[in-house]
């Protein structure tokens, strides 16, 4: 299986969001900020190596929660 991430909404998410393409795991490349951005939205496809090749794909929502105020 090989995982990819599609349709960031916002946009911005690619500078702060990335998944790793052997497992799948979401990680975060910076920090986030609430006053920014406060949800992001994207898709993760999940595809396999047969012949043809399938694949499949969810949508993950990620709320930034503002800790200080």
């Amino acid at each position: 299986m090989t995982y990819a991430v599609t349709n960031f909404i916002p946009p911005s998410g690619r500078d702060v969001i990335s998944v790793n393409p052997n497992t799948g795991e979401i990680h975060l490349t910076a920090a986030l900020d609430f006053e920014e951005v406060n949800e992001f939205d994207f898709r993760i496809e999940a595809r396999d190596r047969g012949t043809p090749p399938l694949s499949g794909h969810c949508k993950v929502v990620l709320e930034v929660l503002d800790v200080n105020d």
